[in-house]
């Protein structure tokens, strides 16, 4: 089973970004992390790691998803979560189950950040953890591909 963590703009900076918000942690971290999350699922879990800057090129590798067959996503689309459309479009019909992920409390971060764009077609959300918002929203999509 092909899952694909995927990252949006700017995250390939992080532990150096303004780790005040997004912590210390880098994200050459998180597949380790990751890894050791799932140890209790599946073995045949293999997770694949993106990270894009580009709209268009977030766009396009959700589409190459689609068409691997790729079981499930944990994305987080960073600013394009609160400003894309297109991203939004792509995630509602390529089909392929996702939850939404955060390193921070985009809630406590200001009026823009509070909606999201790519939320509808979620299975669900997790912010405000660091990376361990993956490792949890990893979790939660696991089990719900283990119990569909």
């Amino acid at each position: 089973m092909d899952i694909l963590v995927m990252n949006g703009p700017n995250l390939g900076a992080l532990g150096k970004r303004q780790p005040e918000i997004y912590g210390r942690q880098g994200m050459d971290d998180l597949p380790r992390l990751a890894r050791k999350s799932i140890r209790d699922f599946d073995t045949r879990v293999r997770l694949h790691f993106f990270q894009g800057n580009g709209e268009g090129e977030l766009i396009d590798r959700l589409e190459k998803a689609r068409e691997e067959g790729t079981r499930g996503l944990v994305l987080n689309a960073g600013a394009y979560t609160h400003t894309s459309l297109a991203l939004a479009d792509c995630l509602a019909w390529i089909g392929v189950p996702y939850v939404e992920v955060h390193l921070s409390n985009v809630l406590a971060r200001g009026k823009v950040r509070r909606e999201s764009l790519i939320a509808d077609s979620a299975l669900g959300v997790v912010a405000g953890f660091g990376l361990m918002s993956y490792v949890l929203g990893l979790r939660a999509l696991l089990t719900h591909l283990e119990n569909t």
